[in-house]
């Protein structure tokens, strides 16, 4: 393993969150995650990588408080980001029966904000995805992407510190998919959250990522911590370039590794 590669997640200096040492069983025995140790920066963009099963979206759900860890410790730099969090599902979870506009303001409706807040904060985050034009849309007159867009409003309308994202795009079309990575990166720069993204494309991960998390297959640990230091904005120019395929490969045979490790 390269030295790059060998860095530690839990050597963040300015970490807002960090999971020490957690472990989580199911109750039939399934061990999803061994030993995982991840810190995030405030404002960092992380990518957890790894195959199908390896804890990913459970590490995801530990960090948002949606289930307990077995074992370590979820730390936080301050107790109010705990409350201060965005999650995106991998399906878009819209009520059908809601208009868009009802379905981003639920988070806001389930905390009892002020009806012209709430109203202003909806149509902030609807104009924040592209979907200002389909406030009275129904979920049934979306197209996926367009879901998925419905879905991150939600997740941004209570203005949370940390956005946890569960392959929320791993269903779209690729040049969907493309769109929503280019709009994603935008969002980020903009608002300057910190995003933790779970995927298992290794192209996608290199190109939204400031640092890409390898894991192993179940139990997942830390395989790597891989930095990528492309400059953003990110456009098409770096999905073409000699150094987007150089770092997709640099991460492709570190997955490749973490997964021989977890056969062994």
């Amino acid at each position: 393993m390269t030295e790059q590669m060998a860095h530690s997640s839990s050597s963040v200096s300015n970490a807002i969150v960090s999971l020490r040492n957690v472990g989580k069983t199911f109750e039939r025995g399934t061990v999803a995650l061994d030993n995982f140790n991840l810190s995030v920066g405030d404002g960092e963009f992380v990518s957890l990588l790894g195959p199908s099963g390896c804890g990913k979206s459970t590490a995801l759900r530990i960090v948002a408080g949606l289930s307990a860890p077995t074992a370590g410790a979820v730390e936080w730099a301050d107790a109010t980001h705990a409350e201060r969090i965005g999650f995106v599902f991998q399906e878009p979870t819209l009520m059908p029966w809601a208009n868009v506009a009802a379905n981003v303001r639920l988070p806001l409706k389930l905390t009892h904000a002020e009806a012209a807040q709430a109203d202003a904060a909806v149509a902030q985050a609807l104009q924040r995805v592209g979907l200002a034009d389909f406030t009275s849309a129904y979920p049934r007159e979306l197209s996926g992407g367009m879901k998925m867009r419905a879905s991150i409003a939600r997740a941004l309308v209570t203005e949370p510190q940390l956005l946890l994202m569960d392959e929320p795009f791993a269903a779209l079309d690729e040049i969907t998919r493309f769109k929503l990575n280019n709009d994603l990166l935008t969002l980020w720069q903009m608002l300057k959250r910190t995003v933790i993204f779970v995927t298992h494309s290794v192209f996608e991960s290199v190109y939204l990522s400031q640092r890409i998390v390898v894991m192993t297959p179940r139990p997942g640990r830390v395989f790597a911590d891989i930095a990528i230091p492309a400059p953003y904005p990110r456009d098409e120019a770096f999905r073409t370039s000699v150094e987007y395929a150089a770092l997709c490969r640099q991460v492709s045979e570190a997955l490749a590794q973490a997964m021989a490790e977890g056969a062994a």
